[in-house]
């Protein structure tokens, strides 16, 4: 590769000659030679990190703000005037911060070994270089941190829950310590059980089986059932050494020939004493025995509730019943109606004065009508109020009828006209028959009337 750092210019010599050599009597060379220069343009190249990955120990637990190391790059264009600035690509635990102007690296957080960052002891962080050349080029670099572990994590027990036969047989209970840092800040642990309360060591006992495992069993002949919180100090060999008091529920329950914890047990081991258990069954029967109580109340009182009613009337017991009215319309406001509107009206005046539109069924029409002769005095049929409630009392006892108002067309046309047949009337100028009475007919007949009934005007 060219480079303008190493060299900027090529100075090369080239010759050229003939395979075949000249004829004989030429007097010149075969070859000839020419000088070349070849000049190297100067671009802007990428810094680098010269040591890419760079590995650093330290123990960890550093307070925050301790300085790590200066990660610093190299800018190849030595004959540009440019600057480099530095940034983080990836920090994942944000632990880390970088010097922009000289890449020097410094604590942001403590650093802790048994994070979840942490892979094989190492943690891994990226950062970027760029300069300010046109265009602008950039490169990075990778720093790995060998965490050495410290013993700063106590011991844990496990499990945190137990259970262990009343009385003492070959029922006991395994435990095991845990830490989450390396050797040799570990094992092998002490167990042990504090002096205080008095009642800890007077009552459990336990054996150390190496340098991780341990058994806790009852050291008396007999525990009374329930659940009991068992301290046990436990020592990892670290320099300094850590001790944690851990503290197991042991649940302390009656077993069977095979030991294991029978179903009144359990109940024991839940912190309930023998009274308790008395205690709560004898709550349970009383319960149960008020719900049976109440169950016979209501069947009894439902048995006399339907004696009584066989005993009554179902027509004379009208409580919390619905009650059917058979009625027609609304009761005896239908009675209030003004009848007499329902007649032939003497006038069309309240008709005429109306504006145009829709018209009820019992208006007459409006326009020009035929001027009938004026019925002679004669027996009427009947008043048209005793015929509407005829038709209403026919309604009423009709078992067809609708259970509600409907509207009752009547066609009242009279007994007759006293206009008689037209059929008598023909073409024939006759003058023995007089038809003045045609005019009395009205507009419709007029016609008729000048043609048969003029008198002077024929």
């Amino acid at each position: 590769a060219v480079d303008y750092e190493m060299n900027r210019a090529f100075m090369l010599t080239v010759m050229v000659s003939n395979q075949a050599p000249l004829a004989s009597g030429i007097q010149m060379s075969f070859q000839s030679t020419a000088g070349v220069t070849i000049s190297v343009t100067d671009v802007n190249e990428a810094p680098y990190f010269p040591t890419n990955h760079k590995l650093i120990r330290l123990e960890e637990g550093v307070p925050t703000g301790t300085v790590l190391t200066t990660f610093s790059a190299v800018d190849p264009d030595r004959f540009m005037q440019q600057a480099v600035r530095y940034s983080k690509l990836s920090d994942p635990a944000n632990w880390l911060n970088i010097n922009a102007t000289n890449g020097q690296i410094t604590t942001a957080a403590v650093l802790d070994r048994e994070s979840d960052y942490i892979k094989n002891n190492v943690y891994e962080a990226t950062f970027l270089a760029a300069d300010n050349g046109i265009p602008p080029a950039s490169g990075t670099g990778t720093l790995q941190i060998y965490l050495i572990d410290i013993n700063d994590n106590a011991p844990e027990l496990l499990p945190k829950e137990a259970q262990i036969c009343e009385k003492p047989n070959l029922n006991v209970i395994n435990i095991t310590a845990a830490d989450a840092d390396i050797d040799p800040n570990i094992g092998p642990f002490v167990f042990e059980l504090p002096s205080v309360p008095s009642a800890v060591r007077k009552n459990w006992t336990i054996t150390r089986l190496n340098g991780d495992y341990a058994q806790l069993s009852l050291r008396i002949m007999y525990l009374e059932a329930g659940v009991y919180d068992v301290p046990i100090i436990v020592t990892d060999s670290g320099n300094p050494p850590l001790y944690n008091t851990c503290v197991i529920k042991v649940k302390v329950c009656p077993c069977d020939e095979n030991g294991d914890c029978t179903t009144i047990g359990a109940v024991a081991a839940a912190g309930l004493g023998t009274g308790a258990i008395i205690a709560i069954l004898i709550c349970i029967i009383i319960l149960l025995t008020m719900v049976l109580l109440f169950v016979v109340w209501m069947k009894r009182r439902e048995k006399e509730r339907h004696t009584k009613q066989l005993l009554i009337d179902p027509e004379d017991d009208v409580r919390d019943n619905i009650l059917k009215y058979d009625e027609e319309g609304g009761g005896e406001e239908d009675q209030d109606y003004d009848l007499s509107q329902l007649q032939q009206p003497e006038t069309m005046d309240h008709v005429l004065n109306k504006t145009p539109g829709v018209r009820r069924v019992d208006e007459r029409p409006i326009g020009a009508e035929p001027q009938y002769p004026i019925r002679p005095v004669i027996p009427h049929p009947g008043d048209i109020g005793d015929f509407i409630n005829e038709g209403l009392r026919a309604a009423d006892n009709d078992p067809t009828a609708p259970p509600y108002d409907s509207l009752l067309v009547f066609d009242y046309e009279g007994s007759g006209s006293t206009a008689g047949s037209v059929s008598s009337l023909n073409s024939s100028s006759s003058g023995d028959q007089d038809y003045d009475y045609l005019n009395d007919w009205g507009p419709r007949f007029k016609k008729l009337a000048d043609m048969y009934g003029g008198g002077e005007e024929d």
